[in-house]
């Protein structure tokens, strides 16, 4: 099991990408977190679980939804915690 931090920078507000994410790591499975839209325009995301299954999450945020713009996705790798037990939007 692994953790990630990413934030996400391009049009990645406005645009559904939370929801989409969100539904992502759903149909993913076994991972949970949060993501959030941040004050400079950015969306973050933190996730744990499989490692492949957040290299695939990580996949899908180069692009997120249909509507987004995406222009970077920074990757950080942070320690296992297990804190989470949903993927959910924070706010």
């Amino acid at each position: 099991m692994i953790r990630v931090h990413l934030t996400i920078t391009g049009k990645v507000q406005g645009v559904f990408f939370r929801k989409h994410t969100v539904e992502k790591a759903v149909d993913l499975g076994h991972l949970a977190g949060f993501v959030a839209n941040e004050a400079d325009g950015s969306v973050t995301v933190v996730a744990e679980g499989p490692e492949n299954k957040i290299n695939a999450l990580i996949d899908w945020c180069h692009s997120g939804p249909s509507t987004a713009e995406v222009k970077k996705v920074q990757v950080e790798h942070e320690p296992y915690s297990g804190e989470f037990e949903t993927f959910e939007v924070r706010y």
